[in-house]
């Protein structure tokens, strides 16, 4: 049964009376901005190793990092904007906004017809997956049950290794076309989450946390009473948490903690929290995973690896490996706790990267006298430094920063560190 429930906004909403369904629906909805930026990263990967892609737009070594760096450049001007569209015009209507924004992006990239026209493109899909990206993670850390609030939020990221598994599983599948077809169906397919998304959106309610900061607080005790308890209003439950939220948003007014950006800037224990807040994003990025993520198939080639065919089926192998360390790391940092999971992870990045740089420059000096262990143990390791990345960085990304940051700088923090790790991939 489905039950039409005020948003506080022009988009209207017809919400499930089942907790049950209406959780998985808000996972859905929120996760598949994750999928869209996951199916990027492994498309990419799988078009930069197919000749019918690199040989249709002449492609050099720099016109193909622009290929693919420009969806960074969308993703570093979305952060600038999704935070205050996030706060102003509601979380839903900013994950719609996003997520049409995303659906012109690749339909320019399928119908590129030459690098201007596709760096333009991914400009524009870089541009709305940050909106609908950040809008979507802030929503899910307000709405999802508190019960499973951070299985659900660590979740979210972890979707980015399920649309990388669809685009290496097209890319390969596409890669023995001889039209230029090989490349624009999977361009044309990562728009399949953004339609998904736009569908979902009308059967989930708007933010509580957003709805009581804006005056609609019986909408909110029911959006609590939903997303928590079959509709029940009067569940103990239900009661305390929609206290807590009116509690904790009255007392940030009455003690000024309702923020610009400008005054975050200013204050200094508000511009601590978003620092902190902020972290995973330029931590994930330094640790190096940008380069495995786009290019996969030039890290291959120095280890040896160089049949296309067989740097396709690798990229399918290590979206399934790391779609399984991601998993397994949301429950680590929900048992073992955020920083510990961040730390070890780190250090083992690092020594990943030692390894493969010595592995890789003992096979360049001799490729040809190389044996096969220097090649399978770069690849090995390689698997090894991806998977380690998702154990703590793709769930962390999305799950740290609405924890640290109070209800006036979620928005904006969660797009400052979205702006960064933009800003030095």
């Amino acid at each position: 049964m489905l039950r039409k429930t005020p948003t506080g906004t022009w988009l209207p909403a017809w919400v499930p009376e089942s907790t049950f369904t209406l959780s998985f629906l808000l996972i859905i909805c929120s996760a598949v901005q994750s999928c869209t930026a996951g199916y990027d990263g492994s498309m990419l990967n799988g078009l930069n190793i197919l000749p019918s892609y690199t040989d249709y737009f002449h492609l050099t070594p720099a016109t193909t990092g622009l290929n693919t760096a420009s969806v960074f450049i969308g993703g570093f001007l979305g952060p600038l904007f999704s935070g205050v569209m996030t706060d102003r015009l509601g979380r839903r209507p900013a994950i719609l906004w996003g997520s049409l924004i995303t659906l012109v992006g690749v339909i320019l990239q399928t119908a590129a017809q030459d690098v201007a026209m596709f760096v333009v493109a991914r400009i524009v899909l870089g541009f709305g997956t940050a909106v609908s990206g950040i809008a979507g993670g802030v929503y899910l850390s307000e709405t999802f049950s508190s019960q499973y609030r951070a299985w659900g939020v660590g979740l979210l990221n972890d979707f980015y290794y399920v649309g990388a598994l669809f685009a290496a599983g097209i890319t390969l599948g596409t890669g023995q076309w001889e039209s230029t077809w090989a490349w624009r169906a999977p361009s044309l397919f990562q728009g399949i989450f953004s339609v998904l998304c736009i569908i979902v959106l009308p059967f989930i309610p708007e933010s509580p946390r957003w709805l009581v900061h804006h005056g609609h607080h019986e909408t909110a005790r029911l959006v609590v009473a939903q997303t928590n308890a079959n509709g029940d209003q009067y569940n103990p439950v239900v009661v305390a948490i929609y206290k807590e939220i009116v509690d904790t948003l009255k007392w940030e007014k009455e003690e000024g903690r309702s923020m610009t950006p400008m005054q975050v800037i200013k204050n200094p224990t508000a511009r601590k929290r978003l620092l902190i807040g902020m972290s995973p994003g330029p931590f994930s990025c330094i640790a190096g995973n940008i380069i495995a993520s786009y290019y996969l198939g030039a890290e291959l080639d120095t280890a040896g690896i160089t049949n296309s065919n067989q740097q396709l089926k690798a990229n399918v192998v290590l979206n399934v490996w790391c779609l399984f360390c991601c998993l397994g790391g949301t429950h680590l940092v929900a048992k073992w706790g955020r920083k510990s999971t961040a730390i070890l992870t780190e250090c083992l990045l690092v020594i990943c990267l030692f390894i493969i740089g010595g592995l890789s420059k003992l096979y360049a000096d001799n490729p040809d006298g190389a044996s096969s262990s220097i090649v399978y143990g770069d690849v090995a390791v390689m698997f090894l430094f991806q998977g380690f990345y998702s154990i703590a960085w793709t769930p962390l990304l999305y799950l740290y920063p609405p924890e640290v940051m109070n209800y006036s700088i979620r928005a904006n923090g969660l797009a400052f560190s979205q702006f960064m790790l933009n800003a030095l991939a």
